[in-house]
């Protein structure tokens, strides 16, 4: 067994001291479980969306950017056709065996997802054997920091580095996960998600075009504009509400069907105008306009990010969280209009942001439960820290970074 490089900490972390002790912890876990010193370690960070709120699963644009919490592993090959994790927190064990694919049940959670990894791998050509691990992560479970497409890619860059020769692409990661997403666990997902936490740093994703061109580096962080990320977690999760978040892109592909297109990328806004009538969802017409318009919102962010045009992007961050509360209609659930967790942590923060003058607010994720995103200037990120606690405790306050690093393999 040898340990990260204090100089790949560094890399990764900005820091070596406690990222060390996590991988140690990690060490002593795997030999526990598994009785062995043989182990490689990896690591998948979660993301952040900066503006495209919905927009990935019709073919459009997003900005977005992994995010300094990050989901850790220890693994090794067996050297047999069983794969086992075991992940920290969780009491049960994934077990699955890769002659038995056809008997793991769907909608099964972690062990669902793995399975539909596997079957995706295979089906595209890539090797898989079996293999041990012990996972650990720091990201915000069921709560729109991608606490599953980050343990997601980390299982990918595991089975990339074992058994294919580091020959997948951030590509084929993102559609292995979203594969087992949309086959295995009934959720109508996109690439963002996965595509954010595979790649690192900021990125631009326009899934409109083909893999080759669908993503694109920007060399952008708050901190280079002088701001921090927080994220808020609401304190009730997303986990039960997949008939919810699932209407969303089929709502928005309903609109597409009227214009007689499959996805709203294949049409522009004047076409959707001129379909209207036709429409007798109101909720997806509203849905669909704000596409239309996140997407522009998109552009307006990409170009203020690339020049550190901070009003501009600001207004874009504002612009597209008033869509995804007004238009988008995904801040809430209507199953319980009583919990508005997200609506309250918006108003609160909107609050604290129109004393200041400072910084903007926005739903981040699925949405109709999780977390709020608040960018502001880190001369204010303490203060709001502590006022936003007061509501929401200061456990599920989080300031962030920017990460530069994707999923992949630890040295």
């Amino acid at each position: 067994m040898k340990m990260p490089e204090k100089a790949t900490l560094e890399k990764i972390y900005g820091e070596s001291q406690e990222s060390l002790k996590r991988y140690e912890r990690l060490a002593e876990r795997f030999k526990e479980l598994y009785g062995s010193e043989e182990m490689e370690f990896f690591t998948s960070p979660g993301r952040t969306e900066i503006v495209g709120n919905h927009t990935d699963h019709n073919g459009g644009r997003i900005l977005a950017a992994s995010i300094n919490m990050d989901t850790i592993g220890a693994a090794y090959p067996s050297g047999d056709d069983v794969i086992t994790i075991v992940s920290e927190g969780y009491k049960n064990q994934v077990v699955i065996d890769l002659n038995e694919l056809e008997s793991v049940p769907k909608n099964k959670g972690t062990l669902s997802l793995v399975a539909g990894m596997v079957v995706a791998a295979k089906k595209w050509g890539f090797r898989v054997s079996g293999f041990r691990a012990y996972v650990s992560t720091q990201v915000i479970s069921a709560a729109g920091v991608s606490s599953s497409a980050s343990f997601e890619m980390l299982i990918c860059s595991m089975i990339n580095y074992f058994f294919n020769e580091n020959k997948l692409r951030n590509i084929d990661y993102a559609r292995m996960g979203q594969y087992a997403e949309n086959y295995y666990w009934d959720k109508g997902s996109g690439l963002m998600d996965q595509m954010a936490c595979a790649s690192g740093g900021t990125i631009l994703l326009d899934f409109s075009k083909n893999d080759d061109e669908l993503c694109r580096h920007v060399d952008f962080s708050f901190a280079q504009i002088g701001y921090d990320l927080v994220i808020v977690n609401t304190g009730k999760g997303h986990a039960d509400l997949s008939e919810e978040y699932s209407s969303v892109p089929n709502e928005m592909k309903e609109a597409a069907a009227a214009m007689g297109a499959k996805l709203l990328c294949e049409k522009d806004i004047k076409e959707l105008l001129q379909t209207i009538p036709k429409i007798d969802n109101d909720r997806a017409i509203l849905r669909a306009l704000h596409f239309y318009k996140e997407n522009q919102r998109v552009d307006k962010a990409y170009e203020a990010a690339l020049t550190d045009d901070t009003k501009a992007l600001l207004e874009a961050i504002t612009e597209s969280g008033r869509s995804s509360w007004e238009w988008l209609q995904n801040c809430y659930t209507t199953q319980d209009v009583k919990d508005q967790k997200i609506s309250l942590a918006l108003a609160l923060t909107q609050l604290f942001l129109e004393r200041t003058g400072k910084g903007v607010c926005r739903i981040h994720g699925g949405g109709f439960a999780g977390v709020i995103a608040c960018v502001l200037p880190k001369e204010e990120t303490a203060d709001y820290v502590s006022y936003i606690s007061e509501y929401f405790g200061r456990e599920n306050v989080y300031p962030m970074n920017i990460r530069l690093f994707g999923a992949g393999h630890v040295a």
